[in-house]
């Protein structure tokens, strides 16, 4: 196994170093493996020659926590960890979750909820005017004045909340080296403000307007009381995004208090790309955590392969056109390769790859070659509300890619579990890859993603019109058809998406009654820092048309809603009803459940009743059944059979 990095004093002085030039502080346990973002950071910099030491989740009601390692020759590098610590921590009806897997033992409550401001204001307690760099998804998600879910309000810029001195956003492979390098050299961190892909603090931004053009958004003072404003402000923002044609945004906190947000640091080649995954990362979690049950997070993608980032499907729900940006970038097949092959000589390798892919598994390349030096169109999506006549749909790489990883020596399958665009997988005239994918890359279920059945809702998600899905299903089921394969297509769906009413979540229980199955993943929408949607959801506008969204805010609903998708479960019962009764849909309340989505309360407890008298009617049945030779009687149960559709006449469907 290779060597990790520090995780304490003793670690640090057995490598024979006095002092580290960053000491790393992570929300997470420390795990070294390139789908953990500070894994690849720390990793990146000591290729560069830097001394990194981690420490992972410290004490912060300690002081002295902070202090494991001393004060760093550079600076502190801050990371709430891979998710956003609230939503880490709440569950979308804002209760505690009971688990945190990416803790050792899964255990709760060792981050702080905010963790990066909380880590930050921690530092400076104690080391005063040590430097600190904060990045990450939290940081990335939260760089400029933001709708706060948990709080019910717009917050600060988390720079400004934290008192850090440089905030990293997106991926930050390239930031980071700039400005270590940049303090290496002397360069206070006040005066680093070259870099892609950051945002500081300013005095003055004269030159930020009329020498590099910089955008004056709206200031905070008026997008926390003016919905409007923050939509506007919002939608600025979202047509910035790309390293091409994004300009720097300024954003004012009062006389001579600015934030600047740099354009976004450029896509990686592919070479970078591959550098950056073929660091020698331990591909494990720190052996100190072995005692505590281990990091559960690591279970399920220990064994996956990263290879794209970045993505051209636009969904309005999704963070990562502000995270990694809608360019896709990709490894070579060779590192790929290389990867898979020091799986299989992993000790606890059975044999299964369990994900190749990345936001979108079946997007290699970039949606045109347009964005490639003209960057991403400002307004307008690949995808989205049709595929664009420029976009090149291509899965002969990705095909060619899957049937490499397939003839490695001890892989037994190679799983696609990340997701694949299926409006992307229709605009494909050439079939091979669906026909691939049902052949060799799904077990039984092939989870997609539609979310929604009314297109109004699909329209302000982001997502293809209900025909394209539908269309998918047929054109899916006829490929498991012709390969003899029984396989099928269990979607995602959203509950209380804005815009979504009681009648939609109607409209998709009947679409699910149709599909004749109960959907297993059902999400309610929820509201995360940096989404279209979540600026829909606070200021009920769409900041893309500025046209009025219907919301769902009234708990209850939401409750409705959810258990809509789900109408079939028995504690769901009474809420389904409601909602019917309350959109005047009484006709779905009946005996004929080919039409109706739940039986009148009465003829539903009649039922269990029944269940439960012929259980041991049948039992019994079964018992005289057989004819005392180890067989059973012809017609042995018939009549229970008969009896059944006789209780049950003109009730046909009813089981």
């Amino acid at each position: 196994m290779k060597p990790f990095l520090p995780v304490n004093r003793k670690e640090m002085l057995a490598r024979g170093w006095e002092q580290p030039d960053f000491v790393f502080v992570i929300g997470d346990a420390y795990v070294d493996h390139s789908s953990f973002g500070p894994a690849i950071i720390s990793r990146v910099l000591e290729s560069r020659g830097f001394k990194v030491c981690m420490l992972s989740q410290p004490d912060w009601r300690n002081e002295e926590s902070i202090a494991e390692f001393g004060e760093p020759r550079l600076g502190f590098l801050v990371c709430a960890g891979n998710m956003d610590s609230m939503v880490n921590h709440y569950t979308v009806n804002k209760k505690r979750r009971s688990m945190d897997a990416y803790t050792p033992g899964g255990v709760i409550g060792k981050r702080p909820d905010y963790a990066t401001v909380v880590y930050c204001n921690l530092i400076k307690r104690k080391y005063k005017n040590s430097t600190i760099l904060i990045g990450g998804i939290e940081a990335s998600l939260r760089r400029l004045g933001h709708y706060d879910y948990w709080s019910d309000k717009v917050k600060r810029s988390v720079l400004m909340d934290s008192g850090a001195d440089l905030l990293m956003y997106g991926m930050g492979e390239l930031s980071v080296v700039a400005i270590a390098e940049a303090l290496d050299s002397g360069i206070a961190a006040s005066d680093i403000t070259f870099v892609p892909g950051t945002v500081y603090k300013a005095k003055d931004v004269t030159s930020v307007l009329e020498q590099e053009k910089g955008i004056m958004l709206p200031d905070f003072a008026t997008i926390a009381s003016d919905k409007r404003e923050y939509a506007r402000s919002f939608h600025i923002q979202y047509q910035n995004t790309d390293s091409i044609t994004a300009r720097p945004l300024i954003e004012c906190y009062g006389e001579k208090r600015y934030i600047v947000q740099n354009p976004p640091q450029r896509p990686l080649t592919t070479q970078e790309f591959d550098d950056v995954y073929e660091l020698p990362y331990a591909n494990a979690y720190h052996p100190s955590y072995e005692a505590l049950g281990g990091v559960p997070a690591i279970s399920e993608i220990k064994f996956s392969l990263t290879s794209n980032r970045g993505c051209f499907g636009g969904c309005a729900f999704c963070a990562l056109t502000f995270h990694q940006g809608r360019v896709v970038q990709a490894r070579s097949h060779e590192s790929l390769i290389r990867e898979a092959k020091g799986m299989t000589e992993e000790p606890d390798f059975k044999g299964y790859i369990h994900d190749v892919g990345g936001p979108t598994a079946n997007f290699r390349r970039p949606a045109c070659e347009k964005q490639l030096t003209k960057g991403v169109c400002m307004n307008k999506q690949c995808l989205y509300p049709s595929p664009c006549k420029n976009m090149k749909v291509d899965h002969s790489d990705y095909v060619k890619l899957l049937r490499e990883l397939r003839a490695i020596p001890k892989v037994k399958k190679v799983f696609i579990r990340s997701g694949i665009r299926f409006d992307y997988v229709m605009a494909d005239p050439d079939k091979t890859f669906l026909k691939e994918l049902c052949k060799y890359h799904v077990s039984g279920q092939l989870r997609v993603a539609p979310e929604h059945v009314s297109d109004h809702v699909l329209d302000l998600m982001g997502k293809p019109r209900n025909s394209v899905f539908q269309a998918f299903c047929r054109e899916y089921e006829k490929v498991n058809h012709d390969l003899g394969m029984k396989q099928y297509a269990l979607p995602y769906l959203i509950s209380s998406h804005p815009g979504s009413t009681l009648e939609d979540a109607i409209s998709l229980a009947e679409s699910i009654r149709d599909m004749g199955y109960m959907p297993e993943q059902v999400q309610d929408f929820y509201p995360t820092p940096a989404t279209i949607s979540t600026a829909m959801y606070y200021t009920g506008l769409d900041p893309r048309t500025m046209e009025p969204v219907d919301i769902t805010r009234s708990p209850h609903e939401k409750a409705m809603q959810r258990a809509l998708i789900q109408y079939r479960k028995p504690e769901n019962y009474e809420l389904v009803k409601e909602a019917l009764l309350r959109c005047h849909r009484q006709d779905l309340i009946g005996f004929d459940m080919k039409k109706c989505l739940i039986p009148p309360r009465k003829m539903a407890e009649k039922k269990a009743e029944y269940k439960s008298e012929h259980k041991s009617e049948k039992k019994a049945a079964e018992k005289k059944s057989f004819d005392g030779k180890g067989g059973k009687k012809p017609n042995a149960g018939k009549s229970l059979g008969r009896n059944f559709a006789k209780s049950n006449s003109g009730k046909k469907g009813e089981r």
